[in-house]
């Protein structure tokens, strides 16, 4: 009970933008903005992902093709040298650390 009303608590003081102590019709409508902004986002990242996960081009994401894609990996080894230097799973580490905040 207690997290669910700490986690209602939490989401009133994101809708209340200004801090007034109420939500009104333009805080509602910035969040639903803010939803649907997000999801969009996330469909176009689907779609480039699925393309890069489709290597042969085929329209179809095999099993092979999916077990082969490592797109963390990938995205940590800056160089593409197959190898993640120190300074490459630093970045990562902030890039975590900073999203975490």
């Amino acid at each position: 009970m207690d997290e669910m009303t700490a986690a209602r608590e939490r989401l009133f003081r994101n809708l209340d933008r200004n801090g007034d102590g109420v939500i009104d019709q333009k805080e509602i409508e910035n969040a639903r903005q803010a939803i649907k902004d997000r999801a969009e986002t996330a469909q176009a990242r689907l779609g480039n992902r699925w393309r890069r996960l489709d290597t042969n081009g085929d329209g179809k994401v095999s099993e092979q093709e999916f077990a082969s894609s490592m797109p963390l990996f990938e995205l940590a080894d800056r160089n593409g040298d197959g190898k993640l230097s120190a300074d490459e799973i630093a970045s990562v580490r902030k890039l975590i650390a900073d999203r975490a905040n």
